[in-house]
């Protein structure tokens, strides 16, 4: 297991005693444990320690287990040649994001940043705010958490479309992003971070939007070339953003991104609800059972696709 820095607390896997023998590794650990290990669970999701100790001598794990939705911290090229079997955590954060999205339309409508940030002025000023119902979303991302957020959104009256990397039923495909982007009161970005969608949110993109657009990533940071966030809000060619997720965190103290104008900056907390770990925890112990018994797996990732297909 790829161990978590502290304060982050274990799994709890006592479900496996007696199963399994359970090698703790860090960073700078990890490449000497590995050919010891039939299976790798990466209790630490934000470390890229996989994908620098993988290339190597000696034998690798059969199956590696991400305790997270995306699989591009740990995807190397050496990884996907190889016959591994990777997992993911998907089915736990696709609800808990979803609402996440939910919160920050209805706060972006509503104006609560300002609301809150004029009671702690003692200042009275009434304002219109927004109404939801009625209004278009663009969501990028067909997986679980783009579909969870389609069937929230739609619960406030939002019409909503709903991209992919191929267009099928109910859902768009690339081709059509654009045309569905110039429309959008929300654009949602949900997708995983792949070659394909690296640095799709660029300035040519935040072009396309309307003024009065609003933008949200929960997927990946890398997919927003953030330098043209900024200077897409700076010159007020959307209305606003919320960031969940960053190309680099934490967001550095001297990031312009803390201070553009209309951006909502939250620490990567989208998914982690009350209880989120254990839901991971229980997860694998599923899943061990599984491979424990040579069942075939689920959540099982294209490594050469970056996700799990199927949606």
């Amino acid at each position: 297991m790829l161990d978590a820095p502290p304060p982050a607390p274990p799994p709890r896997l006592g479900a496996l005693t007696g199963r399994a023998r359970v090698l703790h590794a860090d960073a700078g650990t990890l490449a000497a444990q590995l050919p010891e290990a039939d299976v790798l669970l990466v209790w630490d999701f934000l470390s890229d320690a996989v994908r620098r100790a993988w290339p190597g001598d000696g034998p690798r794990p059969r199956w590696v287990h991400t305790a997270s939705a995306g699989v591009d911290r740990l995807l190397c090229p050496e990884l996907v040649a190889c016959d591994t079997v990777v997992t993911n955590a998907r089915g736990v954060f696709d609800q808990p994001v979803a609402e996440y999205v939910a919160a920050l339309v209805l706060a972006m409508a509503k104006d609560l940043p300002r609301t809150l940030a004029l009671q702690g002025e003692r200042r009275w000023l009434h304002r219109e705010s927004r109404r939801v119902a009625g209004t278009r979303a663009c969501v990028v991302g067909s997986g679980p958490i783009g579909r969870a957020t389609v069937r929230t959104l739609k619960a406030l009256g939002v019409t909503t479309a709903l991209v992919g990397r191929r267009p099928r039923t109910g859902v768009y495909g690339p081709a059509d992003l654009d045309r569905l982007l110039a429309r959008a009161d929300w654009v949602v970005c949900a997708a995983p971070l792949t070659d394909d969608t690296r640095g799709m949110f660029d300035e040519r993109r935040f072009g396309v939007m309307q003024p009065s657009a609003r933008f949200i990533n929960v997927g990946r940071g890398a997919l927003v070339v953030e330098a043209d966030l900024v200077a897409a809000l700076s010159k007020r060619w959307i209305a606003g953003a919320a960031l969940d997720v960053f190309a680099h965190e934490p967001l550095a103290p001297d990031s312009p991104l803390w201070t553009a104008p209309g951006l909502l900056v939250s620490p990567h907390m989208s998914g982690d609800t009350v209880g989120w770990r254990d839901e991971l925890g229980a997860q694998f112990v599923t899943l061990y059972g599984q491979w424990e018994a040579g069942r075939p797996l689920v959540n099982v990732v294209d490594k050469e696709r970056g996700y799990v297909p199927g949606h």
